[in-house]
């Protein structure tokens, strides 16, 4: 297969490795890998078969997925994703280019798979800004939110909040959403914005610099695609109406795609996002809900079940109005969801161990009667 170049970099000059990701760390893994005579790339699109990847110069490859990638991977969240930096032997116009090996990821933004899966889904591989695109009106719910700013601090990326059509609320009314979002997360990074007024773009801006990759995530309607045409300067993604009554977008961003922006950086714009499932720990939820954490450290007696005890600090900051209920009740649940993961996990563990230990019971079994009957055909009785 011959290379061409992506229209993403038509009309750039030469691109070079760091000014997609590419870093001394990397470099350092690929070493070994380079002596083999692969090229590392990076994969910026998926399809049902295979991967669009890019490679130094802005040349650009389909590429898929090789079998030893996919016997180490103990699950599919193992398995390459938009945003990984992989390992790729080049082959002939008329074979197919394969991923050999793959790179350590920085940072993974993901959720468990929706459903009653106990699997992750990987949202983006290593990318150094998570926005989380909300409206002022329709869409904006401060729970939905909270799941969010959970994952993105599981993932180890920078975790931003843009409010989009901010010209539908008054200035007092957006102070408001902030003012509620910061009580759940005063480090995050809140931006009032409207993507109608262009005003979204010059925020996104500032994140975007040379070797930063930016993912754009949120529900469908609220200005994501919006804000990736006017950062590309282009209108051939596709935006859809909104109804009236929900605010929700009839026709957004069907697929996941990394693309290298003009003025520099990379975006990451994915599908719309209907249930934010929590792919996360306990350490990780009580970092986020700290203001409880440190209240159960003030209740009279360590195995307080912050019911009805006597001398419970929780109780006492719900009645004295010092503790949002409905931010308790969001624990409550997201505790409850954590430990369900956890109770699925085991049993698909156990499950898994169980046909492994039949599968080498059956190849044992299978040895012996060869034995046999080898020294049988052998004549050894």
């Amino acid at each position: 297969m011959a290379l061409s170049y992506s229209a993403e970099f038509a009309n750039l000059p030469e691109v070079t490795l760091e000014e997609i990701g590419w870093n001394q760390e990397f470099e350092k893994e690929f070493e070994p890998y380079r002596k083999q005579g692969w090229i590392p790339a990076r994969l910026v699109e998926e399809t049902k078969i295979n991967f669009r990847a890019w490679l130094e110069t802005g040349e650009e490859l389909e590429v898929v997925t090789g079998g030893k990638v996919w016997h180490e991977a103990d699950c599919d969240a193992d398995l390459p994703a938009v945003g990984d930096w992989v390992a790729v032997e080049v082959q002939g116009e008329d074979d197919e280019h394969i991923i050999r090996a793959q790179l350590s990821r920085v940072t993974t933004f993901s959720r468990k798979k929706p459903g009653n899966s106990s699997e992750e889904q990987v949202i983006a591989a290593n990318v150094d800004v998570v926005v989380v695109v909300t409206d002022a009106v329709a869409d904006f719910n401060v729970r939905r939110l909270e799941r969010y700013l959970i994952l993105i601090g599981k993932s180890g990326a920078r975790g931003v909040l843009l409010v989009n059509k901010a010209d539908l609320v008054t200035e007092a009314e957006m102070a408001a959403l902030v003012a509620e979002v910061k009580e759940i997360d005063p480090q995050v990074e809140v931006h009032g914005a409207s993507a109608v007024e262009g005003t979204g773009l010059e925020v996104l801006k500032n994140y975007l610099t040379p070797g930063t990759t930016l993912a754009l995530v949120g529900s469908s309607g609220v200005g994501k695609s919006t804000l990736v045409n006017q950062l590309l300067d282009r209108e051939d993604l596709l935006t859809g109406e909104v109804n009236e009554v929900t605010g929700k977008g009839r026709h957004t961003t069907s697929w996941r795609e990394l693309v290298l922006l003009p003025s520099g950086g990379m975006l990451i714009d994915n599908p719309g996002i209907r249930e934010v499932q929590m792919w996360t720990d306990e350490a990780t939820l009580r970092e986020s809900f700290f203001d409880i954490e440190e209240l159960t450290l003030q209740c009279r007696f360590a195995d307080c079940k912050h019911e009805r005890d006597a001398g419970c600090a929780i109780v006492s900051a719900v009645e004295s109005g010092e503790l949002d209920p409905a931010r308790y009740e969001s624990f409550l649940n997201l505790e409850i969801e954590i430990a369900e993961l956890k109770r699925r996990q085991k049993k698909r563990q156990m499950a898994t161990e169980r046909w492994a230990k039949r599968d080498r019971k059956i190849k044992a079994r299978n040895w012996e009667d060869r034995v046999e009957l080898d020294k049988e055909e052998r004549g050894d009785w």
